[in-house]
């Protein structure tokens, strides 16, 4: 039973004080833990994401995904993804602050060992990449998150900026993971990400898959890769490995 687990809805404070909807997995087991704050992806707080974070209680980690469309107030959280989404997604400050506060829970958390990574999926990705240039973490993860480096088309549902120039305050080692056939963000993106860490010196490691798009990870899409998504799950598991134990 060395993953067993509890998991569910829990509270959590975020930006300015707002009270979010968060979703909890964490072991039962008394081992001192890391805790990884997982950001959802633009389509919102969904039962693929869930099952994510409950992924991360079975590998020893407290997992916590934040709902960042909680103060969109319907009750339906797909009616709270599009009202998001009409308003061109969450604001940065908000994000950063939303993450501050689901970093806090986690290491109020019994057996908690003081060590944050987050992990971010499309629009997640970016965040995650924000979140760890504004905070102080131990491992982020960006899953193919596009515009860090390119502003967003005209038609794309994000108002958002590029936050290249946030690099320079990257707190802590980056994994990213992205498919070679996606076009947010394109390998050229990528590419020019990859080496303006190099040349920051910034730790990082960049991983490409061939014949892979967008969503690669998202096992109830067309767009699932299992060959990329098996390999990045081992990635990922070994980096919060490297980086998240006490």
């Amino acid at each position: 039973m060395k993953d067993a687990m509890w998991a569910g809805t829990v509270a959590v404070t975020g930006h300015e004080g707002a009270e979010l909807e968060a979703y909890l997995a964490r072991p039962l087991s008394d081992a001192p833990r890391g805790g990884v704050v997982v950001i959802h992806h633009l389509p919102g707080y969904d039962a693929g994401t869930k099952e994510i974070t409950r992924t991360f209680a079975a590998r020893g980690y407290a997992a916590l995904m934040p709902n960042l469309y909680s103060r969109e107030g319907a009750a339906d959280p797909d009616d709270q993804a599009a009202a998001a989404r009409a308003k061109g997604g969450v604001p940065d400050e908000q994000l950063v602050g939303d993450v501050a506060g689901a970093a806090a829970y986690l290491n109020r958390l019994d057996h908690a060992n003081g060590r944050i990574g987050v992990i971010g999926y499309c629009s997640g990705g970016r965040q995650a990449f924000l979140a760890a240039c504004s905070l102080d973490l131990d491992a982020a993860v960006d899953c193919y998150g596009a515009f860090v480096v390119e502003e967003p088309p005209e038609d794309a549902p994000l108002a958002v900026e590029p936050i290249v120039s946030k690099a320079p305050d990257l707190s802590c080692p980056l994994l990213g993971l992205f498919g070679e056939d996606d076009r947010f963000p394109a390998p050229e993106e990528v590419a020019t990400l990859d080496a303006e860490l190099t040349r920051l010196g910034k730790e990082h490691e960049f991983h490409v898959y061939p014949g892979a798009g967008h969503a690669f990870f998202a096992v109830e899409r067309p767009a699932f890769r299992p060959e990329a998504a098996k390999d990045g799950w081992a990635r990922i598991f070994d980096f919060y490995g490297r980086h998240l134990s006490a």
